[in-house]
């Protein structure tokens, strides 16, 4: 409940944002209080900003009420500076798309919820990137990319935020708006900031006054650094706006809201080449660097030999890892060019460099695409390999640090003796080797004191060795957010920090813009506030909370992304065993039972971008498994043995929705069907406007027996054998009839299984929590397959690919089995002449079809189908079953942006699923079809 000033600014706030993103109860501002670091802080409100002008309302209301607030991008970055104990801001990912690029691609502008990844993408077709490329690329916001001046492996100094920003819109802590790029706003701003515009050239002027000062700031800016306010503001620029643009990179948040960006690109090489050389040890494969630096090397990623054990059992990982002795090191070298010649000419350039260097193994450079995947592998399987074998209960810390390249051995292997020191034995460290730059993890259980302790002992003598030995950052790329705010004043010493402090009283005098970050003179911040990871579930406890699963998800903006259900699942898990706080579990429980269950599509995407591969789907599903009644129990087995029957009933029900459909006309149906929901309290599913028409029940006789020269066992799921074409379709036919035409016009025998109408691949079943009775179905069709298809000899075809892909998980594997998109190409296309039509269509990739990475491949077919293809951006549909009949606003919420997507002369839309195609054409506005209804229309016998 909110209350005093929270109130007032609540009952503020709602005059211009909808009450139902102002959000204080405990279950969302639990959820929204966490982010990547190993620190919590609840916010008392969290406000969903859609656009600049709620952005100015909210900031200029919360400091008419001097009451600090947070900007939350992504909430991916490590050192605590995405939270808040008092108003969460969060910028609302499906409304801060705009971009721009401009005509010869050399700038691109920004709303800050893009996705750096996606931006890249964007960028792609004019072989351009932006410059900052962390590892949280495709999860990052671009607004916490240049917020925290986010580096990475191939951007070093030169290329990152700082560096390669060409202007801002910026909302100051009164809400001053000012556009660093338009003229107009800059002369505004100048005449209506006057007094703080001098005393920030007065600050730089006594900055340029201490030559010493000036020398430090540019010693350390040499190094990658991310500690304090970037004093290299003060001395690269003169013109007050272009001081405070650059004062904004890196200043996390708690300067002034970004509500755009202009970055000026650099190169996307379409030429790389990688090769992982394996030196005897740190110290030589330190000394690789310097030769390296007079090459055109792109990235030059240093493992140690902890860290190559690690990762040395998995997937792809090259045998002669394994055989290393102890104090072997890699470097994983890559370099790119735009054409072969240039490639192999620095390729022979690097090789000539280390000639002299002492290697384990000869260099060998790769062009490969899958090679240069697996070797880089190593390198990115090396933080989700830490987290995924840590004790249970216990967090991982993520440190990064810099220091002058040619120190660098020197200062790993005072490094490891300080693991040493402090029992981390598990401790692994791989960097940035250009740059000096060091990541390592550590594994902390922060729930004893005495752990408590021995962190805290070991930052003390972190700090100390890296200020006090060699000069460095004791913040390279993470930014000082929480965790290394206590210790900015050693770093840079009393004058620069006061300098600092100055910085922050300019721009935020009442001190409610992300207060606590970066600067705060508590000694102790870093230990407080730390976020509990309790044991909860085998199948999340090795969530970290980075948040790279929330990109995937098709609720996060409706409830709950897979990050926040396991953040709120820990604590009601949490609180269940200590048997603290019922009242405050109950609550939980029930608000749960929605945001976190039924509007969760159980897709597994989020699996897809986790670096633990956790598939919190997966999670729910238990969930529901452990609430199931017997009454409900009872009743999937009774459907599961006479699946017949139940198919029968559902196409009596869609024929008899199809007469009162046209009695009453669509719009009546759909609104009846509102009221009944409101009426049984969202108990009557919602009859969506595209509800199918009946399909004639499959006759196993009529199509076996044709002898063709193939064969094949088409499966068709209990979906197509109930619901036909959808009401406004032009297909006359069914999906079923067509795929049985298309076979045999591809001169395929087609063998149904036995009992056909009876099976079902289980799917219907496990995604509620029935796993008995999906596991029975399995088996039930697994047997049938298999005596069909004569022990796996003849492929298998099921046309929808959520059932294939449940089959695959579940059926044996000496059986071929093939969804629509595959068969097609590996089958269909070598017998039949296609002739694309002269139309725009759109295929959707369902989340089945994703994971079995059929994307390329969908567009493949769709290319030898018609001549221009659009594929629209989304995750899940969100319809998953029948959640889009009965949670209606989840399949809403993931197809919202899929309308203005699609260009006015698509008139057609392809995908595999039959209840996803009900949602895309509702949300769409055109009717979604089986790509095999497309594949029929333009292909003849050859």
């Amino acid at each position: 409940m909110l209350a005093g000033k929270y109130a007032e600014l609540y009952h503020q706030l709602k005059k211009q944002i909808p009450e139902d993103r102002l959000l204080h109860d405990d279950l969302n501002t639990l959820a929204f209080g966490a982010d990547a670091s190993f620190y919590r802080l609840t916010p008392k409100l969290v406000v969903k900003i859609y656009n600049e002008d709620e952005a100015l309302f909210a900031i200029r209301s919360c400091a008419a009420l001097k009451i600090p607030f947070t900007v939350r991008a992504a909430g991916t970055s490590l050192s605590g500076q995405a939270i808040s104990d008092s108003v969460l801001l969060v910028i609302e990912p499906t409304e801060w798309r705009y971009y721009s690029i401009n005509e010869d691609a050399a700038l691109v502008t920004v709303q800050p919820a893009l996705i750096g990844g996606k931006i890249n993408q964007y960028l792609q077709p004019y072989k351009k990137k932006i410059g900052p490329d962390p590892a949280s690329i495709n999860a990052a916001f671009i607004g916490g990319i240049v917020a925290n001046n986010a580096s990475g492996m191939s951007s070093g100094v030169q290329k990152n935020s700082y560096h390669t920003l060409a202007g801002l819109r910026l909302i100051l802590s009164d809400g001053t708006l000012l556009d660093t790029r338009d003229p107009e706003s800059r002369r505004n701003f100048l005449a209506s900031k006057k007094e703080m515009v001098n005393k920030l050239s007065e600050l730089r002027q006594k900055v340029l006054q201490h030559p010493e000062w000036v020398e430090k700031i540019k010693k350390k800016y040499r190094l990658k650094n991310t500690t304090g306010y970037g004093l290299n503001a003060l001395i690269d620029f003169e013109d007050p706006i272009d001081i405070i643009e650059h004062l904004m990179v890196g200043s996390e948040g708690t300067l002034a809201f970004i509500s755009e960006i202009t970055l000026k690109t650099v190169d996307d090489f379409s030429q790389k080449a990688t090769s992982l050389i394996i030196f005897p040890d740190i110290e030589t494969a330190c000394k690789a660097i310097a030769p390296l630096r007079t090459c055109r090397v792109a990235a030059a990623e240093l493992m140690d030999r902890a860290s190559l054990r690690s990762v040395e059992n998995k997937p792809l990982m090259p045998a002669y890892l394994k055989k290393l002795d102890e104090k072997a090191t890699a470097l994983l070298v890559e370099t790119r060019a735009n054409d072969e010649q240039t490639l192999n000419r620095q390729i022979a350039e690097i090789t000539a460099a280390l000639k002299d260097v002492p290697k384990v193994r000869p260099v060998q450079f790769t062009t490969d695409v899958k090679e240069i995947t697996a070797l880089w592998s190593v390198r990115k399987g090396l933080f989700p390999s830490v987290c995924a074998n840590r004790p249970k209960g216990t967090t991982v810390v993520i440190e990064d640090i810099a220091v002058p390249y040619e120190n660098l051995a020197r200062a790993i292997l005072d490094l490891q003796a300080l693991f040493q020191k402090y029992r981390y034995d598990e401790a692994i460290i791989w960097g940035h080797a250009f740059d000096g730059n060091v990541h390592f993890v550590l594994i902390q259980d922060f729930t004893q004191p005495a752990e408590v302790e021995r962190y805290a002992n070991f930052m003390d003598e972190l700090v100390r060795l890296v200020v006090e030995e060699y000069d460095g950052s004791l913040k390279a790329e993470h930014g000082t957010g929480r965790n290394m705010a206590p210790f900015v004043k050693l770093e840079w010493g009393e004058e620069l920090y006061q300098v600092m402090r100055e910085i922050k009283q300019l721009f935020d005098p009442q001190n409610i813009v992300n207060p606590g970050v970066l600067i705060n003179d508590d000694p102790q911040l870093h230990l407080k506030s730390l976020k509990p990871m309790p044991r909860a579930h085998d199948l999340i406890d090795d969530c970290i909370e980075c948040g790279f699963c929330e990109s995937s998800c098709v609720s996060r903006s409706l409830t709950l992304s897979p990050r926040q259900r396991i953040v709120v699942y820990r604590e009601m898990q949490s609180l269940k065993r200590s048997g603290e706080a019922p009242q405050r579990l109950a609550v939980l429980n029930e608000k749960y039972n929605y945001h976190g269950n039924e509007t969760c599509a159980t897709d597994g995407l989020c699996a897809l971008t986790c670096p633990v591969n956790i598939d919190t789907g997966r999670l729910i599903k238990e969930l529901r498994h452990d609430q199931l009644s017997p009454l409900a129990r009872w009743t999937a087995q009774k459907i599961a043995r006479h699946m017949g029957t139940v198919t029968a009933l559902v196409r009596f029900g869609l024929g008899t929705l199809n007469i009162a459909r046209k009695v009453l006309g669509n719009r009546l149906l759909v609104n009846g069907s509102h009221l009944l929901r409101s009426i049984t309290f969202k108990k009557f599913p919602r009859i969506s406007p595209y509800m199918p028409l009946p399909t004639p029940k499959i006759s196993r006789s009529s199509h076996n027996g044709k002898k063709m020269p193939r064969q094949v066992v088409y499966f068709p799921s209990c979906i197509t054998r109930s619901m036909g074409v959808l009401p406004d379709s032009e297909q006359a036919e069914p999906l079923t009839q067509v795929t049985f035409k298309l076979l045999q016009k591809a001169g395929f025998e087609v063998i149904l299984p036995e009992n056909v109408n009876g099976l079902c691949c289980g799917m219907a079943f496990s995604s509620k929590g029935f796993f008995e009775v999906g596991r029975q179905k399995a088996i039930e069709l697994e047997a049938a397959l298999l005596k069909a298809s004569n022990n796996g000899q003849i492929p298998v075809l099921s046309d929808m690919s959520p059932c294939l892909y449940t089959m695959k998980e579940n059926l044996d594997s000496r059986l071929k089995l093939f969804e629509p998109i595959a068969f097609s190409l590996k089958y269909l296309a070598p017998h039949l002449r296609f002739t694309p039509l002269d139309e725009t269509i759109t295929v959707f990739p369902v989340c089945s079809a994703k994971k079995m990475e059929l994307e390329d491949a969908l567009l493949q077919l769709a290319r030898m189908c018609a001549k221009e293809v659009v594929v629209p951006e989304t995750n899940c549909c969100g319809f998953a079953g029948d959640r889009g009949f009965n949670v209606p606003e989840l399949n809403a919420s993931g197809l919202k942006l899929l309308k203005e997507q699609l260009p006015p002369e698509v008139t057609h839309g392809y995908s595999t699923s039959r209840t996803c195609e009900i949602g895309l054409s509702e949300h769409g506005g055109l009717t979604f079809e089986s790509i095999l209804y497309l594949v029929d229309r333009v292909t003849q016998p050859k």
